[in-house]
């Protein structure tokens, strides 16, 4: 006989409200019929999961053993059933998004936007910021981030690459000269962030960081970005940053001879693979499209 998913359920109530009274108000029943149904599950199990007291229940080490398994069994129905009722209504649930400022303005909320459009029951919450969110805490569906990713448990889905460009106003470049070696830019005004005061280039195939002193420090890409712009200095910003301002030649890319900066990608962060929802998926193919439709092959 397959296991009734039902009592699976009514197992889960029992472990989350700690009692089989309490459970049974949760799903309907009696407290005499949540105890048929744990022992009918127990009984195909041929484990005991449980031990029940006058006053209370506590998992056995089988029912910590089985306690992850009914979760999982539990979420792979609900995606089923989301997946399928999303195939004929469309999207729905809550999509939570964290990304850095500039790309989260200028590429997820027009495509937020349009999968809303598209999509009356699904709903968005974003959040953008330029440091690292926790976002299995913050309870983060999908994290954009631009980043040499570190290893840990998360999921990443490399999206696009996003070079470093050294660049800077044309005003400044009049005004004081292009770089023309790495070892020039100690001559020159550099913008530099807070959390960066080396910056990452390959010479001779090698990575350096060399260390940048500059008159204007700042907490924020936006700032440094803005600093740039108005002719401050040099800048080395991501190719999503002043995309825009190099086709308009607002800024201007500075190539060194003898060394180039660390190339980046960008990166769809997850908190697990398992049981993707819809949303999630259909969020972050769109980004692939965005990206695939904007960056040309080969940046200079």
């Amino acid at each position: 006989m397959p296991m009734n998913l039902s009592d699976v359920v009514l197992f889960s109530a029992i472990v989350t409200t700690g009692s089989l009274s309490a459970a049974g108000r949760q799903v309907g029943l009696s407290p005499m019929a949540v105890s048929r149904r744990l022992a009918a599950l127990e009984h195909e199990l041929g484990v005991r999961l449980i031990h029940r007291t006058t006053r209370s229940v506590a998992l056995t080490a089988d029912g910590e053993t089985f306690l992850p398994l009914a979760q999982t069994m539990l979420e792979a129905r609900e995606a089923a059933t989301v997946a399928f009722s999303e195939r004929h209504e469309g999207l729905s649930g809550v999509l939570r998004v964290t990304a850095p400022h500039r790309i989260g303005r200028a590429l997820v909320v027009p495509l937020i936007v349009r999968l809303m459009a598209e999509n009356p029951r699904l709903k968005v919450d974003l959040t953008f910021s330029d440091g690292i969110v926790d976002i299995v805490a913050a309870g983060i569906d999908v994290a954009l981030r631009v980043a040499t990713l570190q290893a840990s448990e998360l999921v990443a889905v490399r999206l696009a690459d996003n070079p470093r460009i050294l660049c800077a106003a044309p005003g400044y470049l009049t005004a004081h000269g292009y770089p023309k070696r790495l070892a020039d830019l100690d001559a020159h005004a550099c913008l530099t962030l807070h959390a960066m005061d080396a910056w990452p280039f390959h010479q001779d195939g090698h990575p350096v960081a060399r260390r940048i002193k500059g008159r204007l420090a700042a907490s924020s890409v936006d700032t440094v970005h803005a600093a740039c712009i108005a002719g401050a200095g040099l800048a080395l910003l991501t190719y999503w940053d002043v995309a825009q301002d190099l086709a308009d030649g607002t800024l201007r890319a500075v190539a060194l001879t003898d060394a180039e900066p660390e190339p980046l990608a960008i990166w769809a962060v997850l908190p697990t693979r398992q049981h993707m929802p819809a949303r999630v998926r259909r969020f972050i193919d769109g980004l692939k499209s965005v990206f695939s439709a904007s960056l040309p092959a080969q940046v200079h």
